[in-house]
This record gives C-alpha cells, structure tokens and sequence, in this order.
C-alpha cells in the first residue's frame, strides 16, 4: 500500500508584520512518520506547523492537508492539535474533563448527545497522561507543565490519525517527558503520524524517524534526526528549558547527521 501524504507544502512563505518568517518552504510528510521540526528560536519551527494547518496565512506558496488546501479541509477529526500553550479565559473555570471532552467535538454530530464512546475516550486520554485522579479540578489550578499534558489529552480522546505537537515539553519535568516519550511510543505502534516540534528530542529521540531543521526559516536539514553538541549532548543533561535561551547552554547547535540525510543545497 502506497504511503498517503499528510502534509505537503509547495514553495511555502509567511510573513508576519512585514517580516519574512518562512521563506520558500518545500516539505511533505506521510502517514506513519514521525517527524520532528527542530531549530534555535526565531527559526520558524511554529510558524511552519501553524500555517500546515492553516492557522496562519502563506504570503507565498501553497499547503495541503490530505490533499486538500486548509481552507477547504473538512475532515478535522483527523487531526490532533497540540498548541505550546493552554488559552484559559475568563468566565466558568473549565475543568480537566471539560478541556479533554472537547476533543472530541469534531466527531460528534450536531446536536447528538455525549455517547458511551466519548466517555470512554476522555477517561481513557486521562489515565494515560496521568490526570485520572484530577478529572474534576479546574484546569487554571495546574501548572504550566500538567496544562500541557492536559492538551495533550485532548488530542488523544479524539483519536486522530494524525497529531501535531508545538513543544509539548516546553517547561515540562523529566518524568513527564518520559510519560509523553511513552504514549508516543504507543501511537508510532499503531500506526500514526505525528509532527513533533522541538528545541531537543530528548527521551523522544528514538522514535523519531526524521527531522526537519529550520534556520532563519529555511529548511538547513531534513533526513536522520542531527546530532546535538556541547552541554545538550552530554548524558544526564536536563531537557527542560524555557523558550529563552540559557545562559549556560547557549544557542542549540546541531551537527550534521550521517551521510545518508539529504543536507538541503544553499542552506
């Protein structure tokens, strides 16, 4: 069976008020692969993923989601949406259920009453994120890192074919990184596609079967996940950083990976 391409980006470009974010991106991702977007900040990496799914629009270009421009794509519950951050607004607190229940919204019919199935979706997404026991707590109670695993619940209980995830372990402790490398894990097994971006891959790194390395919004590398240098490659080094860079670690720098990648000409 022929692979069926996910994401396909042809000559891709954005920019935001005035400033060219993305320039000339060409890039296609099939279903099963796990791809991870990689780069220092500034690079574009959540700029490529927003506007593959048509959150911000190209000034060039074009994009496709299952072969279909954004705009005219219908099918949402096939796709699982990460963002770098839980909105929280104002109004009734929302609980850890409610956000979770949400996604299962693209497959439910207009008017049609929460069914058995949905339940079960929602009460399996949060044992597996490990939320089970704080189902009924408000979601604004959390920390930055359990709202992260709270919208990467969301994304499971609407059983997507696909998930993208925009830094899910930005500000996230090592253990959770391993829970989330974990339930990864199970997804690759069943076949999934995920779009992973990210700073390190940290715990993540073996299942990640291609990286996409952006500089200045360019695509510099796209083959076998680069290695990293310096304080990130040393063993017991801690992958939690904030979206600033550190003092300590420096700009992330990577280095060729083997001759086998496919080292983009220009970059």
């Amino acid at each position: 069976m022929s692979q069926q391409t996910v994401f396909a980006m042809t000559g891709g470009q954005v920019s935001l008020e005035g400033r060219p974010v993305l320039r000339g991106v060409d890039l296609s991702i099939g279903s099963g692969e796990v791809v991870a977007v990689l780069g220092t900040n500034g690079s574009g990496k959540s700029t490529l993923v927003r506007a593959m799914l048509g959150l911000i629009p190209l000034s060039g270009g074009r994009t496709e989601l299952y072969g279909v421009p954004p705009a005219k794509f219908r099918d949402w519950r096939r796709i699982g949406y990460v963002p770098q951050r839980l909105s929280v607004g104002g109004g009734v607190p929302s609980t850890i259920r409610e956000v979770v229940a949400s996604g299962r919204i693209a497959r439910q019919r207009r008017l049609r009453p929460t069914s058995a199935a949905d339940r079960e979706a929602v009460a399996r997404a949060l044992v597996t994120v490990g939320l089970a026991d704080r189902a009924g707590d408000p979601v604004h109670a959390l920390s930055g890192g359990q709202q992260q695993r709270v919208l990467i619940a969301r994304a499971l209980a609407g059983e997507p074919d696909t998930f993208v995830m925009d830094e899910p372990t930005a500000g996230v402790d090592s253990a959770s990184q391993l829970h989330l490398a974990e339930t990864l894990a199970t997804l690759v097994r069943e076949g999934r596609t995920v779009l992973l971006v990210a700073h390190e891959l940290g715990p993540m790194e073996p299942l990640v079967t291609r990286a996409i390395v952006l500089r200045d919004g360019r695509v510099v590398h796209d083959g076998v996940p680069p290695q990293p240098v310096g304080v990130h490659a040393l063993p017991g080094h801690e992958h939690v950083h904030p979206h600033a860079v550190s003092p300590e670690c420096g700009p992330l720098t990577w280095e060729p990976g083997p001759p086998a990648s496919k080292e983009v000409p220009g970059a």
